[in-house]
């Protein structure tokens, strides 16, 4: 499994050599700072960059290298920046994907842009998070039930970058646990569950010195494969939420038989890869809160809340082991004041977007907004891009249907739980149609009963079929 990336490594570095001479001269890092987070399955990266126009002019954007095999697991990216010699308080900083000509093909650019261009000597203070899925991969790739789960992880130890750089470090936190192996170079020592690279001097651009590390990981690998949340709005005052998850345990398979006997004996050595729970984080007004599955409801769960959150612990009704999934689902309802809101002549819901669930990748996430019956002008702001189509979905009493708004996104991480809001116009009329139906139809029942009571249902004596009937009972008494 680690020769081929060894392989792409050595490649790399024969493009990256014959293309370092394309480098952007204008720009140099004094010093770049890599801080690794492998504590769960899904990767941070967190790189501080000190860069400083060495060029004579002014420069308004900063490119950002990846190779291709980690941009394609790249789900989050943002940069925050200020300009200064003392690193003060910064501000986002847009990214964009470019194609700068004479850079290796094998390579993945973003662009930061600048809200001021850096001038001749003047230094910028960059801080770059990325986050990756997929990232960590399970060797072996299938493990008894008494095994513990081993990962690899695999980078470079200098700073993939098309500037020189003057100094910089890697840090890369692990979870804990055993290390079996990891690359040594000069500067490298493991302190603790800490593993250090560096400091390097005058690293070139483009410069790339592979590094694999193999440690223990058994940190829940939560991967939802796909989630349906439901946000359906009652101007009646409630705003109920509905979430379906099919989730699968994504680290190394389970192989061999499984055996509840010894897992309910000794689940810590008899189960250490496997998860027995998930938390969600809920606001913390959320009431109503029900947990189930298609057999029916699910008592295995715990519910904590305080004024200013609510926590969820749910246990499915099996442990996880890796390759296992199961499906469930968990509803709440909120207060509609504290989520739609009126502006402009609009209302417009503010909800965050994402699952509450702690450290879960939603491999497909669908989003459905159902408003209320008569909604229109329907609008959507959201903080990245996403998939959008409207539907119809009919409930009680609904004549035209509710429209519903839904999103898409694939690769959803807990950095893309952010605030979204939906702009619809509403009549308060239009909440008086369905009671109106109903005292409508309540009243007619009532007439049609008094019509039936006064109603005088017996045959008159002076009608034919009387007078044949008294015929016929004289017939028979003779």
């Amino acid at each position: 499994m680690a020769t081929p990336l060894r392989l792409a490594a050595l490649l790399l570095l024969v493009l990256v050599a014959a293309f370092a001479s394309a480098a952007r001269a204008d720009l140099v890092i004094s010093r770049a700072d890599r801080k690794v987070d492998l504590t769960s399955h899904i990767v941070r990266v967190l790189t501080s960059l000190k860069v400083e126009n060495a060029g004579s002019e002014p420069v308004s954007k900063v490119l950002l290298a990846f190779p291709n095999i980690q941009a394609k697991n790249l789900a989050a990216i943002r940069a925050f920046g200020t300009e200064g010699k003392v690193k003060g308080l910064s501000s986002i900083l847009p990214i964009e994907v470019v194609e700068p000509s004479g850079v290796p093909p094998e390579l993945t650019f973003f662009s930061a842009s600048l809200h001021k261009p850096l001038t001749k000597g003047k230094i910028l203070h960059l801080d770059v998070l990325t986050v990756f899925t997929h990232f960590l991969q399970p060797f072996p790739e299938e493990i008894t039930q008494a095994d513990s789960q081993l990962v690899v992880f695999q980078d470079s130890s200098h700073y993939l970058s098309p500037y020189p750089v003057k100094v910089q470090t890697l840090s890369i936190r692990l979870p804990g646990g055993r290390v079996e192996s990891y690359t040594k170079y000069g500067n490298t020592k493991l302190v603790d569950s800490e593993l250090k690279y560096g400091p390097y001097e005058d690293v070139p651009p483009f410069s790339y010195n592979p590094i694999i590390v193999h440690f223990e990981n058994n940190n829940p690998f939560a991967v939802a494969k796909e989630l349906i949340r439901e946000v359906e709005i009652s101007h009646w005052g409630n705003v109920q939420i509905t979430e379906h998850y099919n989730i699968v345990h994504g680290g190394a398979r389970l192989k061999g038989e499984f055996s509840r006997l010894d897992y309910q004996s000794r689940p810590y050595a008899r189960g250490v890869s496997s998860f027995r729970h998930l938390i969600a984080r809920l606001p913390a007004r959320a009431h109503s809160i029900y947990y189930r599955d298609e057999i029916g409801n699910i008592s295995t769960s715990h519910l904590w809340s305080d004024s200013k959150k609510t926590q969820l612990e749910i246990e499915p009704r099996f442990p996880l082991f890796g390759g296992w999934q199961t499906t469930f689902t968990i509803g709440y309802g909120l207060p509609l004041q504290d989520f739609v809101f009126s502006a402009d002549g609009k209302r417009f819901l503010n909800i965050t977007f994402g699952s509450p669930m702690e450290e879960i990748l939603i491999e497909k996430l669908i989003v459905k907004v159902v408003l209320p019956e008569g909604s229109k002008d329907i609008d959507v702001s959201a903080p990245f891009p996403t998939n959008q189509w409207q539907e119809v979905k009919y409930s009680h009493l609904d004549i035209a249907g509710r429209p519903v708004l839904v999103l898409e996104k694939p690769d959803v991480i807990p950095e893309h739980n952010l605030h979204f809001q939906v702009y619809y116009k509403f009549n308060n009329i239009s909440l008086l149609i369905e009671p109106m139906m109903l005292i409508t139809g309540f009243f007619l029942l009532f007439v049609a009963c008094i019509a039936y009571m006064h109603t005088d249902m017996s045959i008159s004596k002076n009608s034919p079929s009387y007078l044949a009937k008294l015929q016929w009972d004289e017939v028979q008494l003779l």
